[in-house]
């Protein structure tokens, strides 16, 4: 394995993953009112954004970056998905640490309505309800302490995790240890 490989695999020797919305679940009272997310609302702003992943929408803790490439954004039927390659920091290894004890385990983020991106109506026991039909531009995904969405999700996955995944798979169908090898460091990248 050349340096370059070998780099690589110490920088992701772990990855933060998870949901940092949700589609179609309601978010927490927000002070008079709720807001549901609808699917796709995201789609155009993850062509556009500039988005950071950071600890607690802290600006100071800055996890990764989609242009850096350290953070990956998806879209998929259940929400918005991200993965972040976190930096060899004292507060993203702080981090790893609480995320693997269970004390955050949920994400949120921080956006822009678009221009008639909103729709709004009031529920049968007087509450709003505020449902986002289309972000303009999405600043941030964060792990946090406080969600306003309580179905978010987060984790750490390490390489560790997925070498045991892929060691599974490749012994039920008894694969080459050569090709599992390079399945893994492909995988890893």
């Amino acid at each position: 394995m050349d340096a370059d490989c070998t780099r690589k695999w110490i920088n992701i020797a772990c990855r933060f993953i998870g949901y940092a919305a949700n589609f179609n679940s309601r978010s927490e009272d927000l002070g008079g009112f709720r807001e549901v997310l609808a699917a796709g609302c995201f789609s155009e702003a993850l062509t556009t954004s500039d988005v950071r992943a950071l600890f607690n929408h802290n600006p100071d803790l800055i996890l990764g970056r989609n242009n850096a490439g350290t953070l990956r954004l998806f879209e998929d039927g259940h929400g918005l998905k991200f993965e972040i390659d976190p930096p060899d920091t004292t507060y993203a290894n702080d981090l790893k640490v609480s995320m693997n004890r269970g004390d955050i385990t949920q994400c949120s983020f921080g956006f822009n309505v678009a221009e008639g991106g909103d729709v709004w109506r009031k529920e049968p026991d007087g509450t709003w309800l505020r449902t986002i039909t289309k972000v303009d531009r999405l600043y941030d995904v964060s792990p946090v302490t406080y969600p306003a969405y309580p179905t978010t999700s987060c984790a750490v996955r390490s390489m560790l995790q997925k070498q045991s995944e892929l060691e599974a798979s490749n012994a039920s169908a008894g694969a080459d240890p050569d090709i599992y090898r390079r399945r893994l460091e492909l995988d890893m990248i």
